[in-house]
């Protein structure tokens, strides 16, 4: 592991992110640990499929689409790991590792479309184990850039959305650290600030793991866009009070009606704002819309551990009672304005 002593720019297209979230050197793949921000900005090297599961598991890597693309270097690893099994012992021994990443997480319908294309690669018919192994390697790299790619894409269409002098409201984070690009519901405030527009920013908290204010004010903030962290219960005011523009969110899976699961508290952020007739979107990229769910009642909603909610940052707040710690909720489709995705807007 390493910790970035030094503030480094990448560059996403022609944006520039000043941290990276993930990157693949061949043998291993570094990630940032996003359970230390904002306190601390540690890259972890990860070389093998447990260590990536863990990671996504404990939220080292965490964000629908950048699950997806862990998970694919989950993948490779496992192969590499392997490869001196001969090409039935990878073989067997991947699609062991592939069952053990789609366990990480249930809601995030991403995790499950990338470690089907790489299974996809694995069964395929080759000539050698090394042509199989630059065949897992190469579609890892491509759902990799493909990822970057989307959220380029959202940033342009949803750019038009924010005024000059906008103010948007967010829910936990569905920025750059949210993918390997420039975010989703975080990209077209990227694109409007690099188009010269001035663009403010509530943040909302996001109880139990504060990933809106751990997360996304460090983001903004890192990136130069004005931000105001505020209570997850301060909501209704601010949009009642405040003049909020518009709502933009992200997405872990949308079913086939237009339901939406997102991070706990999404669905009643919609409701406050439809009855302050606040705008709110949906970013995500097409391959969020799982057409297997019919509805939002069918998508699998992931429980988590007690002591998230008992605790904060390790520290005990709360007596050992019984905790109900869903990671998610549904919002329904007749709640949300639209949809900003990879292939344009659409609009309910």
């Amino acid at each position: 592991m390493r910790t970035n002593k030094k503030d480094f720019v990448f560059f996403v297209g022609d944006m520039a992110m000043n941290f990276r979230t993930i990157s693949f050197d061949g043998k291993t793949v570094e990630v940032l640990d996003q359970t230390l921000l904002p306190f601390k900005e540690l890259y972890r090297k990860l070389s093998s499929p447990e260590e990536m599961a863990d990671a996504i598991k404990r939220l080292v890597v965490r964000g629908a689409p950048l699950i997806g693309v862990s998970a694919a270097y989950g993948v490779v690893l496992s192969a590499l790991v392997h490869k001196k099994e001969g090409i039935t012992g990878l073989r067997k021994g991947v699609s062991g590792d592939i069952k053990l990443l789609a366990g990480t997480r249930p809601t995030a319908v991403n995790l499950f479309y990338a470690l089907e294309r790489m299974e996809n690669i694995l069964h395929c018919d080759v000539n050698s184990l090394q042509e199989l192994v630059h065949l897992l390697i190469e579609e890892a790299e491509k759902i990799h850039k493909e990822d970057m790619q989307m959220c380029s894409r959202i940033g342009d269409f949803g750019e038009p959305l924010v005024p000059d002098g906008g103010v948007i409201m967010t829910q936990c984070n569905a920025g750059a650290l949210a993918t390997s690009g420039i975010g989703t519901a975080l990209a077209p405030i990227y694109r409007a600030r690099e188009n010269g527009k001035n663009v403010t920013v509530y943040v909302p908290e996001t109880r139990p793991l504060l990933q809106g204010a751990r997360l996304t004010a460090w983001e903004l903030s890192k990136n130069g866009i004005p931000s105001t962290i505020i209570c997850d219960s301060a909501r209704g005011l601010v949009l009642k009070s405040k003049k909020v523009n518009l709502c933009m969110v992200g997405a872990d899976r949308i079913a086939k009606n237009g339901d939406t699961a997102n991070k706990i508290g999404t669905y009643s952020l919609a409701v406050l704002a439809k009855e302050n007739g606040v705008p709110f979107w949906v970013a995500s990229p097409k391959s969020t819309f799982d057409e297997k769910i019919e509805t939002g009642q069918d998508i699998p909603i992931e429980e988590r551990d007690g002591d998230e909610v008992r605790k904060i940052a390790g520290k005990r707040i709360a007596p050992s009672l019984p905790v109900f710690n869903p990671a998610f909720d549904v919002t329904e489709a007749s709640l949300i304005t639209g949809f900003i995705t990879d292939k344009g807007i659409v609009k309910l």
